[in-house]
């Protein structure tokens, strides 16, 4: 796997969120997927996740802003733009890449949920 791989990988999982095209992650994550933020497994956890954020901000994109690639990891800073009366959030995420799909995540986000 190369590095343009891993870069392909994360900029699929870009455009399936911005498109809400949910069904995709179970063509961008793998089945062992594990999302250390969240602490779920698998792509039906990144559905969920997709389509819970998606209900709360209908209009919410993701621009990546910075991304920088060694090896089989990706380091992402994006911002979430569509998400009303707030300056855009800031969101930064590692993956690791394993055979063109998203295996893990760690992730950081300026975006404060209200209680």
């Amino acid at each position: 796997m190369t590095e343009s791989d891993v870069r392909a990988a994360a900029q699929r999982m870009y455009a399936a969120f911005n498109a809400h095209d949910h069904t995709a992650t179970t063509q961008i994550f793998t089945a062992d997927f594990y999302s250390h933020p969240l602490g779920t497994t698998g792509p039906q956890s990144v559905t969920a996740s997709w389509r819970r954020f998606h209900e709360a901000f209908p209009h919410a994109r993701v621009v990546v802003e910075d991304m920088v690639v060694q090896g089989d990891t990706a380091a992402v800073r994006t911002s979430v733009h569509g998400i009303p009366d707030r300056e855009p959030p800031t969101m930064l995420e590692m993956f690791r890449v394993r055979e063109g799909r998203i295996a893990e995540l760690w992730g950081l986000s300026s975006l404060r949920r209200d209680p």
